[in-house]
């Protein structure tokens, strides 16, 4: 998804549920997606199989329910896509995400990039795709640079102060 337009991604994954804006060039967009776990009946029997899920979730994680997908847009492109949440699969990670991004996987918008690589990667349910650089403007501040943090034991000045 990275160099989609803010358009394509509109129409492949809707409209987000927050946006906001940290300078004249960049926002960050935020998507939101659940999915419920199925249920397993009780233990009874001679399988175990309630028992044996939850010993497999707490050794090695999965069953996730929730993911936010968190996009940066810089000049109304998408520089950047994290997840967050308990979204993991029981194997892959951020599989739970794939609820938000499905409509742009299903189908292809102009402003996508094609990905090869192989089944395994540049994408794959073991590790994400590498990030570009960003540009200056989407990463830096100019607040930031004339502002700095003085971490001093005087309570009575400002943690953050002007450069000096």
């Amino acid at each position: 998804m990275v160099g989609m337009t803010s358009y394509d991604l509109q129409a492949c994954a809707g409209i987000p549920g927050s946006t906001k804006k940290l300078n004249d060039t960049t926002e960050l967009w935020q998507y939101d997606g659940t999915m419920a776990l199925p249920t397993m009946p009780a233990d009874s029997g001679f399988i175990p199989v309630q028992s044996a899920i939850s010993i497999y979730q707490s050794a090695f994680g999965g069953g996730g329910t929730a993911c936010r997908m968190l996009v940066r847009m810089d000049h109304d492109r998408v520089s950047e896509v994290h997840y967050t949440g308990n979204d993991d699969e029981y194997i892959g990670t951020d599989g739970i995400c794939s609820i938000i991004t499905r409509g742009c996987a299903r189908q292809r918008e102009s402003t996508m990039r094609r990905v090869n690589g192989g089944p395994f990667g540049p994408v794959s349910g073991f590790h994400p795709p590498r990030t570009p650089p960003q540009n200056g403007s989407a990463t830096y501040s100019d607040q930031s640079g004339k502002y700095v943090p003085n971490f001093t034991k005087d309570d009575t000045q400002p943690v953050i102060q002007p450069v000096k």
